[in-house]
């Protein structure tokens, strides 16, 4: 802990005796803390945040890895010094190698984390960390000292209520923001991840391989593959010394305790590995929905997110936006009802045809929190669904992007490319090594979609290196339209 942080507490403490309500111990880290956020609006607050996780990212469809990281995440948090909160840990359906906490003892973990870890030693690593931002209480720490409520402003002047169904994608960092633990956080967590997977009879030299890893997806991608609030973390080679630290300094006989790493790599195997195509997917500034059946391209050189809520654009400058989502009902009442919204100003909407699709577009003014807006909505159907399209930017901007919001509007079309059509996820698949050889042989004999770098990476070993016979060993298979 910092000395200005000491100092701090040094200042709080004498003011703690007429507030001992809110001022304790942590079970966990032995420090005082003043916190005014109690164990059940923790809770209450994590409940919420948890509901809106699938709205966004929605849970991967396989009930038998649901329970396996269910079963493992309550066995790590009984073993932690808050058994009693009502823990839940789930699996999202997304390839970025991520997992989070929210306050109250909801934990998510990525399908990319997944297929990124060999052990179930490493996974639980990976969860008793997470469980460690919960049990030290790093967000309710976090709102005591507002930093909610900066986030709250920041979002109410983006745009008004009106637009919250449609700003949402752009402004989901921000609602979430309390996610950014500090770096000593991050330290704090890893401390007690080791603790509660060492408690838990996991060999924790596994948590080592993990930083290894991630430091490797880190180098190999830029960063693509990690969140931005990775960034908040320690470097990974001083988050390998600390650990190394920390089991130089632990007398146990490490040989004894569980790895798992075969009966992990059987969980996982058969699992969908990087992005998922039928979810939709971008080639350039294209979208392509082949289980929808749609197309739609985007400005160039605008940034793009395919999210569960919508397919979201924001231009270079983050001064304009298009959103493209389902809507309720059809398109004439999705319409009125945007157009008939509080605030909002239609100038002249009406019906037209995009594509040869019937449609209902206009243009309208609203007036935000700070400033007013304006934009262009189309409400069209296809395939007995209604599409929502809604771009937008400042009343001083609009001009520079409204031939450009129109445009896209326009390229909204049914897909009928076939092979596009046809394009399947890659898998992952464990398979047995039939004799010794080295992972670029058995990569020549039984081919990869990925390179081979990324098959090393995946497998943390060396290309080079001679691997026994009967060692399991993951590959990446499918795709195309096959």
């Amino acid at each position: 802990m910092p000395l200005t942080r000491r100092r701090s507490l040094a200042v709080l403490l004498p003011l703690c005796a007429p507030l001992l309500a809110t001022c304790a111990v942590n079970p966990a880290t032995g420090g005082h803390e003043l916190n005014l956020v109690s164990e059940s609006q923790e809770i209450s607050m994590g409940r919420e945040a948890a509901a809106s996780v699938p709205k966004q990212t929605p849970y991967y469809a396989d009930a038998a890895v649901q329970s396996y990281v269910r079963d493992l995440g309550l066995k790590l948090a009984a073993h932690s010094e808050r058994p009693g909160l009502p823990w839940e840990f789930h699996v999202v359906d997304d390839p970025a190698v991520n997992a989070f906490a929210l306050p109250g003892g909801f934990i998510f973990v990525t399908r990319g984390l997944m297929t990124d870890m060999n052990s179930e030693a490493e996974l639980a690593s990976v969860m008793g960390h997470e469980i460690g931002h919960v049990t030290a209480r790093h967000s309710a720490q976090q709102i005591t000292r507002q930093q909610i409520a900066q986030v709250g402003l920041v979002a109410g002047s983006l745009a008004s209520s009106t637009f919250a169904q449609y700003a949402g994608a752009a402004v989901q960092g921000l609602q979430l923001l309390f996610l950014k633990f500090s770096r000593e956080d991050e330290s704090q967590a890893d401390m007690l991840g080791f603790r509660y997977a060492l408690r838990s009879g996991y060999d924790v030299r596994a948590m080592r391989e993990v930083f290894v890893t991630l430091d490797g997806v880190t180098r190999s991608s830029g960063g693509a593959r990690l969140p931005e609030w990775q960034s908040t973390h320690p470097a990974p080679v001083n988050r390998i010394a600390a650990t190394d630290a920390r089991i130089a300094a632990t007398t146990v006989d490490y040989d004894s305790l569980y790895r798992g790493r075969d009966v992990y790599l059987r969980r996982i195997d058969g699992m969908i590995y990087g992005d998922n195509p039928r979810d939709g997917y971008f080639t350039g500034a294209t979208f392509y929905h082949p289980d929808l059946r749609f197309t739609f391209t985007f400005p160039s050189g605008w940034k793009t997110a395919n999210q569960a809520s919508g397919v979201t654009g924001v231009s270079a400058g983050q001064d304009a936006m298009i959103q493209l989502s389902l809507a309720e009902g059809s398109p004439e009442q999705a319409a009125q009802k945007f157009f008939g919204s509080q605030g909002v100003q239609s100038a002249g909407a009406g019906s037209e045809r995009i594509n040869g699709l019937p449609a209902v577009a206009g243009d309208f003014a609203a007036q935000g929190d700070q400033t007013t807006f304006r934009g262009r909505a189309a409400f069209l159907n296809l395939g007995g669904r209604t599409y929502s399209l809604v771009g937008y930017s400042s009343t001083a901007r609009w001009p520079q992007y409204a031939d450009a919001v129109r445009g896209s509007f326009g390229s909204f079309r049914e897909l009928t490319d076939p092979k596009a059509l046809g394009v399947q996820p890659v898998r992952l698949r464990v398979e047995k090594l039939p004799r010794a050889m080295t992972l670029r042989d058995f990569n020549r004999a039984s081919p990869s979609v990925v390179p081979l770098a990324e098959l090393s990476l995946m497998n943390q070993v060396d290309s080079l290196e001679t691997l026994p016979a009967g060692q399991l060993v993951k590959r990446v298979v499918g795709g195309g339209g096959s």
